[in-house]
């Protein structure tokens, strides 16, 4: 389809104690996809095997239409990849580092630069080393977000910052998003992505379990609260049945235990749910 600006087909990476399993999911322009999944899913595996930091062991990656492995220098200059650990000089100031990224982009746009520095309130005479892991991350976002990405591929980006900064980002998302500007984020803080996210792909011990829309998710499940006599009554339909301060709580599937009532379950609670049971099925 033209409107996809990412396709992966069967991305696989293999090492000695972690294997990465045919991941297969696709994007399309102006949506934001949640990558989701529990710490040593495989996120940032797929994610750098997908941008060839390692080498995959199988599979096809595609941006835009074209061939990773063939035009790797034309898609990096339209995407940009921002990961929480970003590393940059630690001793360089901002200004000095800005300076020369702007070199490899002939797209740079000044303006939007500026206007994320005041938004992020980063200083520029200020060094890496000054700058709080957070800071860092807005720094970084501030470079991704000003030579005209079509496509940001974000690797828990929002890990280090306060509330009140995420919310930020979250509507420079959405904003970038009506733009048409495609965005696959990678976090486990699943409250952000319920607030911007049009998909969700969810990997569970290197094997992508769905890649849907998040309005369908919802749509599937409903979460409930469960005497001990109801989980125990209902056991059979429960879908990772577990422990709350005041008894139990689960997922049901929509049409089905409807004398539960329950509601619309977030995303976190989706997530929390499936790998409980997962883990008790294996």
């Amino acid at each position: 389809m033209a409107d996809r600006v990412l396709e992966l087909r069967g991305l696989s990476k293999d090492y000695p104690a972690f294997h990465l399993r045919g991941v297969s999911f696709s994007l399309r322009r102006g949506r934001i996809m949640g990558f989701i999944g529990r710490n040593g899913a495989g996120k940032t595996t797929t994610l750098k095997s997908m941008l060839n930091i390692v080498h995959p062991s199988a599979g096809e990656v595609r941006f835009f239409g074209l061939d990773f492995a063939e035009h790797e220098l034309e898609i990096k200059r339209r995407i940009a990849f921002v990961s929480g650990g970003a590393n940059y000089y630690p001793n360089k100031k901002l200004a000095a580092i800005t300076a020369v990224t702007r070199g490899f982009y002939d797209n740079w746009d000044e303006e939007s630069y500026q206007k994320f520095l005041r938004l992020f309130a980063l200083d520029e005479t200020k060094t890496p080393r000054q700058l709080s892991a957070g800071m860092q991350v807005k720094y970084a976002l501030a470079l991704a977000l000003s030579h005209g990405a079509e496509l940001l591929i974000l690797d828990e980006p929002t890990s280090g910052l306060d509330p009140v900064s995420r919310d930020e980002l979250v509507e420079v998302f959405l904003t970038l998003a009506e733009e048409g500007v495609s965005i696959l984020f990678s976090t486990h803080i699943t409250e952000d992505l319920d607030k911007c996210a049009d998909d969700v792909s969810y990997i569970r011990a290197g094997e992508l379990v769905f890649s849907m829309p998040l309005a369908a998710l919802r749509e599937k499940y409903r979460a409930v609260a469960l005497t001990a006599e109801q989980a125990e009554r209902f056991r059979d339909g429960l879908i990772g049945c577990k422990r709350a301060k005041e008894g139990y709580t689960a997922l049901v599937e929509r049409g089905t235990l409807e004398e539960l009532g329950g509601h619309v379950a977030g995303l976190e609670e989706i997530m929390v749910h499936l790998d409980r049971e997962a883990r008790e099925d294996d």
